[in-house]
């Protein structure tokens, strides 16, 4: 099969179907590449069906609503194919880039992007248990739980007092990217342990050890269990 990643137009048409035919939670497309990259790093396989319902967030998709709706056909094949995108990087070790939405001001802040990404992980919430309890690799969400929480209504999940500088964003983002490579392969080389394709391989730890008593990797100040380490899945 042809890896074809969307257009810019294509990106253009999803984006118009998505605000059409969802609900109030219907995912817009930063939230959306979140979400199907949490998807993709996901412990276990979760089929279309089940996932397809979260990203509409209402009751829309059903096998007679598929056949019967262009729109929603036209928009999960479009879907389909910016997930196989995403999976491809990810797969062959290619740098990974979230899409991101600029505000009004310009700036891309992925807030969104990140809460997409922790609406993947409630799919498989007790299997992201054992990532969230591994002090060597847990840190690969810092940056994504820390984006996730920054606007967050009860002020104590928030890791900052005031929003983080152009710099901290930037370092959070570029972060996150990395972790979610780092986290494809973390749930990669568990299904590896028992069911092994390719020979042995070994992956390094490209990022320090983060204690519950030292400071946090996301840059606000507290120590990691007052800050992105209490951070839960809801």
């Amino acid at each position: 099969m042809t890896l074809q990643p969307l257009s810019d137009s294509e990106f253009d048409r999803l984006s118009d179907i998505l605000g059409r035919l969802g609900d109030k939670r219907a995912m817009n497309l930063e939230q959306l590449d979140g979400f199907l990259a949490a998807v993709i790093c996901s412990p276990d396989d979760i089929p279309q069906s089940e996932y397809a319902q979260e990203i509409w967030g209402c009751d829309i998709w059903s096998e007679d609503g598929f056949t019967s709706d262009p729109l929603l056909q036209d928009a999960m094949s479009l879907i389909i194919r910016h997930q196989d995108a995403i999976s491809y990087t990810l797969r062959s070790g290619e740098v990974f880039t979230p899409l991101l939405l600029e505000d009004e001001h310009g700036i891309a802040r992925a807030n969104d992007w990140a809460m997409g990404f922790l609406r993947g992980m409630e799919l498989r919430r007790k299997k992201w248990a054992s990532l969230l309890n591994d002090d060597q690799n847990a840190g690969s969400l810092v940056p994504i739980f820390a984006l996730a929480h920054e606007c967050d209504p009860d002020p104590e999940m928030r890791p900052y007092k005031e929003p983080p500088s152009a710099e901290q964003r930037d370092k959070l983002i570029v972060g996150a990217a990395a972790g979610v490579m780092r986290i494809y392969h973390y749930f990669e080389t568990q299904r590896l342990i028992t069911k092994p394709l390719f020979g042995d391989t070994t992956y390094r730890r490209v990022e320090p050890k983060v204690g519950r008593n030292e400071l946090c990797l996301c840059g606000s100040g507290k120590k990691f269990k007052r800050c992105c380490g209490k951070a839960t899945l809801h």
